[in-house]
């Protein structure tokens, strides 16, 4: 049976609230050292997996014919033409160290578009949510990205290749060129609020590479819906498929295009450099 994107969008609100009450359960009295180690600088812990079953569990009670694919547990391939893409805690090591910004984020993608999204902070009760074609909302409210026309106010933010340090150099490069262009460079941590902040108009841009699909889904349509450009480093549409990306209220869109990829060559952007 064929679910509308409202649909979709009622199901990953509820997923979303239930994974926050997991998360924010444990959220105070939990410490790195119960976070496992993935690879380096990648933490997992008991709370992304249980806020990511949670958000299974949820989908499946109600579309037991879709397809999920989650950051922890992987692909969940039924054949079917609507696939959920999860990330039950972006923002991991905020999350480790008691640092109040992570955000859970959910996509439904159908026929290989994502039709609708949503992004849930729990600390500060914001759900950021999108339908394709109906525009994009936090708590309920419409909302749209900014005006800015140039690079010399806007806020930009950004993540860092923390878990591929022989980018390093690579990103250094591109600050140095954006904080002098640039009203301020911000790095938040999660990649999902990131862009949801874009949306909403609390930034003018976003870039970041080396990103998993679960990281950016959501967040991309809601930039979208709320009146912005999302495109990976090609101006193209592979965003989701490389992990790299460039969002922005569209006004500023080339102008940042050409300060982040000016000095490297074509294909640099297309390996897999960071994370969350």
């Amino acid at each position: 049976m064929e679910q509308l994107p409202e649909q979709l969008l009622e199901t990953a609100i509820e997923a979303a609230r239930k994974a926050a009450v997991i998360l924010q359960e444990s959220f105070t009295s939990f410490t790195i050292a119960e976070a496992d180690l993935k690879g380096h600088n990648d933490y997992v812990t008991e709370v992304d997996r249980a806020s990511e079953q949670a958000i299974i569990e949820t989908i499946l009670s109600r579309h037991p014919e879709h397809t999920i694919l989650a950051e922890e547990s992987g692909l969940r391939d039924s054949g079917g033409g609507v696939r959920w893409i999860i990330d039950p805690l972006d923002g991991t090591t905020n999350y480790i160290h008691g640092f109040p910004v992570y955000s859970v984020s959910i996509a439904a993608e159908v026929d290989g578009k994502i039709a609708a999204g949503v992004v849930l902070d729990p600390t500060r009760d914001e759900l950021f949510t999108a339908v394709r074609g109906k525009g994009a909302t936090l708590n309920g409210e419409p909302i749209r990205v900014t005006t800015t026309t140039d690079l010399a106010p806007a806020l930009i933010l950004t993540g860092f290749p923390f878990k591929a340090a022989q980018y390093l150099e690579d990103f250094i490069t591109v600050f140095r060129e954006l904080l002098p262009a640039a009203s301020g460079l911000r790095r938040c941590g999660s990649a999902a609020i990131d862009l949801s902040y874009v949306a909403c108009g609390r930034a003018d841009g976003f870039w970041e590479f080396g990103l998993s699909p679960w990281d950016i889904a959501a967040g991309s349509l809601i930039v979208e819906e709320a009146g912005g450009l999302v495109t990976d480093v090609e101006l193209g549409c592979r965003h989701i498929e490389t992990g790299n990306v460039l969002a922005s209220n569209a006004r500023i869109h080339k102008e940042l295009h050409e300060k982040i990829t000016q000095h490297f060559p074509k294909d640099h952007f297309f390996r897999k450099a960071t994370g969350r």
